[in-house]
């Protein structure tokens, strides 16, 4: 496939992947609001200018929009003040925080979905592939060679989404005795006993048994439904906690190095991954991705700022506290101001996306 049309199959995947996963958040959005009788006047795919309308069910107009990016629900007196008993501002307090956060549930919950899926039928096994044996390391002492493909180590089989590898399993128990499960090029099954090398070894970089190794994809991992989904809601908790962390190194990195380069991608460098996945790795590793993002959409939606949804949450908090003495046209401009911040940024970290790439890291 040529440069260009690889580079056109990346960008219609990566939009694909972000419209799905913005459209299951305002599906959330639409169905509770639904549910609480509000009233929504627009259900869109993409964002305006508007295409086309493709139907109304009698109260909502469901269009496609020109600009690829996501999608959107527009609710009757969702930014100000309306007469309608159905709109979004007459609701209650609780009504109204209820459908904003829906959106960021229905991304944990496509998250959950994704990750117990994988968990349960398409999770391939890490497994080690010998390239080559040091002489006089413990891999050759037990007559390990090139081919042989070392699937479990002590029992353990190793998922590939989990944190711990073969290669991390066995760094960790330096000078230990282990059993290597290891298939050699015939076909043939072989237990094999082998002492890894010391600590001092291993810091060094010569590795625990000495092989140049690469990791491989083996046969699915079976787990019945019950421990798929918990795994998957471990999973989307995990991913949560990382990107909760990636927004505390992006504060710290921008307060102690404001013009560095942050240390988190933005549009270009996410749809540079999804092109890698793509091309490199088996589907299962992206859908894995869409998981990711789905979790991490629903982390930086929930953040207190407008105009994401925690911005709008406390919004309303602070309306409620302040008996709704802020206006509508400054709760506009404060959502307008957030939204030319948050446009701002996504510029600045894509311009670092485009100087990566160009420095070819």
């Amino acid at each position: 496939m040529s440069g260009v049309l690889d580079t056109a199959v990346t960008v219609v995947v990566f939009l694909l992947i972000l419209v799905a996963i913005v459209l299951v958040h305002e599906l959330g959005h639409f169905i509770s609001a639904r549910l609480a009788r509000v009233r929504v006047r627009e259900f869109g795919i993409g964002f305006p200018p508007r295409a086309r309308r493709l139907w109304n069910d009698g109260e909502t107009d469901y269009t496609l929009n020109w600009l690829p990016i996501g999608g959107f629900v527009l609710m009757e007196g969702e930014d100000g003040d309306s007469d309608d008993p159905r709109s979004f501002s007459r609701q209650r307090l609780s009504t109204r925080v209820a459908i904003l956060c829906a959106g960021v549930v229905m991304n944990f919950l496509l998250a959950v979905a994704i990750f117990s899926a994988i968990a349960f039928a398409f999770e391939p096994a890490a497994q080690v592939r010998v390239d080559g044996v040091a002489a006089g390391s413990p891999a050759a002492t037990v007559g390990l060679q090139k081919g042989d493909v070392i699937t479990a180590v002590d029992g353990r089989v190793f998922p590939y989404f989990d944190n711990v590898a073969p290669t991390t399993y066995l760094r960790d128990r330096p000078d230990q005795k282990v059993v290597i499960t290891v298939v050699r090029p015939g076909g043939k099954v072989e237990e094999i006993s082998v002492t890894t090398r010391p600590a001092a070894d291993i810091t060094a970089g010569k590795g625990a048994l000495g092989v140049s190794a690469r990791i491989i994809l083996g046969e699915s991992i079976r787990r019945t439904p019950l421990e798929a989904v918990s795994l998957g809601v471990r999973r989307t908790l995990e991913a949560s906690v990382l990107v909760l962390g990636a927004l505390r190194d992006l504060v710290t990195s921008v307060a102690s190095n404001p013009g560095g380069a942050p240390p988190v991608s933005g549009p270009i460098g996410i749809a540079q991954a999804v092109g890698a996945v793509r091309t490199q790795a088996p589907p299962v590793v992206l859908l894995w991705l869409i998981g990711l993002l789905s979790a991490n959409l629903a982390i930086v939606n929930i953040l207190p700022f407008p105009p994401l949804d925690g911005g709008r949450v406390a919004m309303a908090l602070i309306k409620a506290v302040t008996r709704n003495r802020i206006s509508v046209s400054l709760e506009r401009t404060t959502y307008f101001v957030g939204f030319v911040l948050l446009f701002t940024f996504l510029i600045w970290v894509s311009y670092f996306d485009i100087v990566r790439r160009g420095a070819g890291i």
